[in-house]
């Protein structure tokens, strides 16, 4: 029987033990900081504007920068190192920097594992050596491999010659596995037992323990050359009889995970099993480590926020980056939505002559791109989701398609009525309400079309599905939109 202890994330929460863990109270944190740092602003600007002899400016100067450093550390090192993320999080980057000098040094590391990647790599740039070493050298190998990518080489040799060589091929293995798989987020930190042994037995181990990993809800029952035999819960092994064998009371019916699978489809199996946490296995079926919720939860995050960006063809980025690297984000997305919106402009001029005619045509085909759009995003939501928790399979996917048209064409039917009646009311013509209720339809097929198929495609071909795929659907329906209704009102109306 044998576990490996945890070094230091249990430290978060033995910072401020009698406080109440509260978002609002980073956000009053927050505002605390801002305050301060605008005032010693104004305070040094007035020192320096005031007539103070050379002997005493620096005195004076020195003083508050003093009192201001003590003023933000009583604010800062009070809190969550989750807390102190967000706020450096929500920071230029020039008073971050200070901010972050002013963190304990003994949050450090854990700060660097809470805070969003663009800010990592800004705070890890501000500090020296001596100082990443100091930082890094308590942390568990998996933590240390999360930060791998951003450290120097030469820190990440220092670091290892504290290591155990368990811990080193630990460091190794965990090094080696792409970012978004299982073995990318798994931890070693575990409790292993023999199923010979009995109960009492293993409660006499755990008590021997300084403590038990985080988020411990089953203990691996393994044999001598460690292939996972079962799971002993935590429960089971406290209501039941201590002179009972593990053999007897483990489960044998577990889920268990392989090192290079996706770590979204780990996300999902969590969710769909209320599970806390999962045993890794090889294929050999040796179990390597385990991923718990808490790696889950932030992987879940992660995916929702990268989704939220790729649907507008972003990618995440330091709100308070310089200006280049934010338009060489941004630009290349917004000049294609511009050449797309050129591209429905064209089209809509094309039919100069029907529109002069009819001139409240000019009204109405907005309203046409605009139903499209929203249906079409309706649609390719649903799909981005289901692709991403992979409820898509080849076997259901002309189903879905068919499915998603008929949805469309009903709901379609219904609103273009509402939009018949509103196009009689404001032009007296049954004609131009009969081309508006067409044009509505058709636009909606092709938004929701879209909607299945960018998204399919692109993940056909290994990319992204939520890349962009507001951009190209806004490209569809606005310019098909107008096509139809104004192609419509040309045959039928002139």
């Amino acid at each position: 029987m044998h576990a490996t202890t945890h070094n230091t994330k249990s430290a978060k929460l033995a910072i401020t033990p009698a406080r109440r863990l509260d978002p609002e109270d980073a956000q009053l944190a927050l505002s605390k900081v801002q305050a301060l740092l605008r005032r010693h602003a104004l305070i040094e600007n007035l020192v320096h504007r005031q007539e103070v002899g050379d002997d005493r400016a620096p005195l004076v100067e020195g003083l508050l920068h003093r009192q201001h450093e003590t003023e933000i550390q009583s604010v800062v090192n009070v809190l969550h190192p989750a807390d102190i993320a967000f706020i450096l999080e929500s920071l230029p980057k020039d008073e971050r920097q200070l901010i972050w000098g002013l963190v304990d040094e003994a949050f450090n590391a854990d700060v660097l594992l809470e805070v969003a990647d663009w800010v990592r790599e800004s705070l890890i740039e501000s500090m020296n050596r001596a100082e990443l070493v100091a930082a890094t050298v308590n942390m568990d190998a998996d933590e240390i491999a999360d930060l791998a990518s951003d450290l120097p080489p030469d820190v990440i040799a220092e670091v290892q010659k504290g290591l155990t060589v368990e811990e080193r091929a630990h460091l190794i293995a965990a090094m080696g596995y792409p970012e978004d798989s299982v073995g990318g987020i798994m931890d070693f930190e575990m409790v292993r037992v023999r199923e010979d042994v009995s109960l009492e037995v293993v409660l006499r181990y755990l008590r021997r323990l300084p403590e038990l990993p985080d988020h411990t809800d089953q203990i691996f029952v393994v044999d001598r050359g460690d292939k996972l035999l079962g799971v002993l819960s935590l429960s089971s092994l406290l209501v039941n009889e201590p002179e009972i064998k593990v053999s007897e009371v483990m489960s044998t019916d577990y889920l268990t995970l392989n090192p290079l699978d996706s770590d979204a489809e780990a996300a999902g199996a969590f969710e769909r099993y209320d599970l806390v946490s999962s045993p890794v296995v090889d294929d050999q079926g040796r179990i390597i480590g385990r991923v718990t919720i808490s790696e889950v939860v932030d992987v879940i995050r992660e995916d929702s926020d990268e989704q939220e960006l790729s649907r507008a063809g972003m990618q995440e980025e330091d709100i308070f980056a310089p200006l280049t690297m934010a338009l060489k984000n941004r630009a290349p997305w917004l000049l294609l939505n511009l050449c797309t919106a050129a591209t429905a402009s064209f089209i809509a001029s094309r039919f100069e002559g029907t529109v002069s005619a009819i001139v409240v045509l000019a009204f109405l085909m907005s309203i046409v791109a605009g139903i499209g759009g929203n249906s079409g995003n309706q649609t390719m939501t649903l799909i981005i989701r289901a692709l991403a928790v992979g409820r898509i399979t080849s076997k259901n996917i002309w189903q879905l398609i068919k499915r998603e048209m008929l949805v469309t064409l009903l709901v379609g039917l219904i609103g273009s009525l509402v939009a018949a009646l509103f196009a009689w009311a404001i032009s007296g013509s049954v004609a131009i309400a009969t081309v508006m209720m067409a044009a509505m339809v058709g636009n909606m097929l092709v938004g929701a079309s879209v909607g299945v198929l960018v998204p399919m495609v692109r993940a056909r071909l290994g990319k992204d599905p939520a890349m962009g795929s507001s951009v190209l659907l806004t490209f569809a329906t606005d310019s098909l939109g107008f096509l139809i209704f104004l192609g419509l009102a040309t045959l039928f109306l002139m």
